[in-house]
């Protein structure tokens, strides 16, 4: 890691530990509402209305706990039960909802050794911190304010300009074990946060087939629409020009006799018809299952989309191996859209595709260096994208600023069906 690296990494935590300090602190007033709003509950039904409202206050707290503990590389996911329908805010319906919930449970559960580490922690952190800014900054305030003897430090009392001197590197050396130890501990306090805040073994499984049922709600919508897609361009493409085809011979056989030149022009106006028919048939069948994909993978298939595009494009590949069919298909038509998108509408002058393939995970990026400001809302296909990795558990993230440039991540579970003879990785 660069220095520059853990240096600002450091400083990052420094802060974070600084607003822990707050945080930390304010579990306690938030268990002591959760608790009274429970004792409430019989009293003229007062706990029906506080509860959810402190609840909400909790779990804002507590999603709070987990994007913090993301930035530091400790992911800890939501396991909260969808609420149902009709459960209204005040009514039996939402109070029993959130009463039954185990996550609502661990989540009051956490607010006190909560507390208790993230404040230990983050004192700790700003303590070696502040130890070492002293010991660099006595000098200066000796200078500064001419005293005689320093003497009245906080904890680094000195008597002699020497040993002012000497505290000099003594500080540097504790605030910079105190900027590098600083990640560290806010990492400690993510983890005991995830002890309680994760999903259980239970609420994983259920959140797992809720994922799964909307991914094959999601993937059989797909695949409807793909069949339509197809039906219509046979339809107004190949079978119409095949009809024609048929009614121009039909016509042909018919004058032959009479008029063998119209016949013949007839004729030759039948085979340019089944030879654009032939043209358009093909097409489609590369929108199903491209053959250069299948004559060369996924990575020759994409370095044929990247020479194809208007804008330079590299691609970068380290493919061992061939992918299954299924999911060569999905990872080629999710970086088409992706290049697609960097080409009509983000205004890029160069693109650039990366494929890698790292234990049971096929990882792809594409970027350029467009205007930015993509969103998936605004139907730029991005969300046909993740709907079609969505279908083999694949996930997709986004960094578009704007002013670019703009990264799309894809991320597809998978494993290697053959290994390659032929070199893996370069640029185009």
């Amino acid at each position: 890691m660069d220095s520059r690296d853990w240096i600002r990494d450091g400083l990052h935590a420094v802060a974070g530990a600084a607003l822990a300090v707050p945080l930390a602190i304010v579990n306690i007033p938030l268990l002591v509402l959760f608790v009274v709003s429970l004792a409430l509950t019989p009293v003229l039904g007062l706990g029906l209305v506080l509860l959810p409202l402190v609840t909400m206050l909790i779990r804002a707290r507590a999603d709070l706990a987990r994007r913090l503990a993301a930035g530091y590389r400790v992911a800890i996911a939501r396991p909260y039960r969808p609420r149902p329908e009709r459960a209204v805010p005040g009514g039996i319906r939402h109070y029993r909802w959130l009463v039954t919930d185990p996550a609502t449970w661990r989540d009051a559960a956490w607010l006190l050794p909560g507390a208790i580490a993230g404040l230990a922690l983050a004192l700790v952190s700003l303590g070696i911190v502040a130890y070492g800014a002293e010991g660099i900054l006595l000098i200066p305030l000796w200078v500064s304010l001419g005293v005689d003897g320093y003497g009245y430090g906080v904890i680094w009392p000195i008597d002699t300009i020497g040993e002012g001197f000497l505290s000099l590197p003594q500080g540097a050396a504790i605030l910079a074990i105190g900027v590098a130890a600083a990640p560290h501990l806010r990492q400690a306090e993510a983890y005991t946060a995830r002890l309680f805040l994760a999903p259980t073994r239970a609420a994983e499984l259920r959140l797992r087939v809720s994922q799964l049922t909307v991914t094959r709600a999601d993937t059989v919508d797909a695949q409807a629409a793909e069949l339509r897609r197809i039906e219509r361009d046979l339809h107004d493409g190949a079978q119409a020009r095949l009809v024609s085809l048929g009614m121009t011979i039909g016509l042909a056989e018919e004058i032959i006799d009479a008029d063998p030149a119209t016949a013949r022009k007839l004729l030759a106006e039948a085979r340019e018809n089944s030879t654009t028919a032939l043209h358009e048939l093909r097409h489609l069948v590369r929108g199903i299952h491209p053959p250069v994909l299948a004559e060369r993978g996924l990575e020759g298939a994409v370095r044929a989309l990247a020479m194809a595009l208007p804008i330079p494009a590299t691609v970068t590949a380290a493919l061992p191996g061939r992918l299954d069919t299924p999911v060569e298909s999905a990872a080629y038509f999710a970086v088409a859209e992706a290049l697609a998108n960097a080409t009509r509408h983000s205004g890029a002058g160069n693109a650039a595709v990366e494929l890698w393939h790292t234990g049971d995970l096929l990882l792809l990026r594409v970027s350029d260096d467009g205007r930015g400001g993509a969103d998936p809302d605004r139907g730029t296909g991005l969300r046909g994208i993740e709907r079609r990795l969505a279908a083999f558990d694949g996930t997709m993230s986004l960094s578009s600023p704007l002013g670019g440039p703009t990264v799309v991540t894809m991320e597809l579970p998978c494993a290697l069906s053959s290994p390659r003879t032929s070199p893996s990785s370069g640029t185009v």
